[in-house]
């Protein structure tokens, strides 16, 4: 039987629900668009991204017996498919322009794969796809919740983020130890942020870093002086602030910092 064997230490389990693997396709929409999946496996999503006749699909994978089989069973992908690593490729080599992504992710890289994502969000208009639902809960995480950390603040600053559907773990071969959630990051009307990016990004991470700290303790790392940060800021912790309340400390450290 020509089949993949699932691969631990690639975080593999193949989707095996077409219904779920269908409803994943279409959080894309029909608008024609350039797009890219990431670990396609045997394909289960990629034959429902193929019949799109507005997507310009390319799918990118790094276990080379996946790879294989995508040749040898999707024709349509031939010269569409890249074996490698999506957190090492160059992605201006993709396409010409922006690009979706999509895919059912590798679960021990979806960070950094949001990250990345993040960086090169640009580029990257449209993000769709499968993640651990605790993963996905933490995206779309509003201030104020337990689960709000670094990436729910550096990708709400930049996407529109809606938490979608939740997936049961049988519907998946072999099943994870966890239930996984779909979600759909859509870039927002926001350009640049109005202070320092990499500050900002600096201050995001130093904030969680301790979050159970205050961020008058959480920021004392940085050796910057914190005069200027309304008392209400400095008493809060990192998970009860907003993007915009990260870019007005940002901004006062800047500013205290050039002074």
């Amino acid at each position: 039987m020509d089949t993949v064997r699932a691969k631990k230490h690639l975080g593999q389990h193949f989707l095996k629900d077409l219904g779920i693997a269908r409803r994943i396709a279409e959080t894309l929409g029909d608008t024609p668009q350039n797009v890219l999946e990431i670990g396609p496996g045997m394909g289960v999503l990629t034959q429902f991204l193929l019949a799109n006749p507005n997507y310009n699909l390319r799918v990118i994978e790094i276990d080379t017996e996946s790879v294989e089989y995508l040749g040898r069973n999707f024709p349509a992908l031939e010269g569409r498919i890249l074996s490698a690593d999506f957190l090492q490729c160059d992605l201006e080599e993709l396409f010409d322009g922006s690009f979706s992504l999509i895919g059912n992710y590798p679960y021990n890289i979806s960070n950094q794969i949001l990250f990345r994502v993040f960086e090169n969000r640009n580029r990257i208009p449209l993000v769709a796809g499968m993640f651990q639902k605790e993963v996905a809960e933490r995206i779309a995480a509003k201030p104020g919740s337990k689960t709000y950390g670094i990436l729910s603040v550096l990708l709400s600053a930049f996407y529109d983020i809606e938490y979608l559907f939740t997936v049961d773990e049988h519907v998946f071969n072999p099943p994870p130890k966890v239930k996984s959630a779909v979600i759909r990051l859509r870039r927002n009307a926001t350009p640049t942020l109005p202070c320092d990016e990499a500050l900002f990004v600096k201050v995001v991470k130093t904030g969680f870093n301790q979050r159970r700290k205050t961020m008058r303790n959480a920021l004392k790392p940085l050796g910057l002086p914190l005069d200027g940060i309304p008392e209400k800021l400095l008493m809060a912790r990192a998970e009860q602030l907003s993007v915009e309340d990260f870019v007005q400390i940002t901004n006062i450290l800047q500013n205290s910092n050039n002074n």
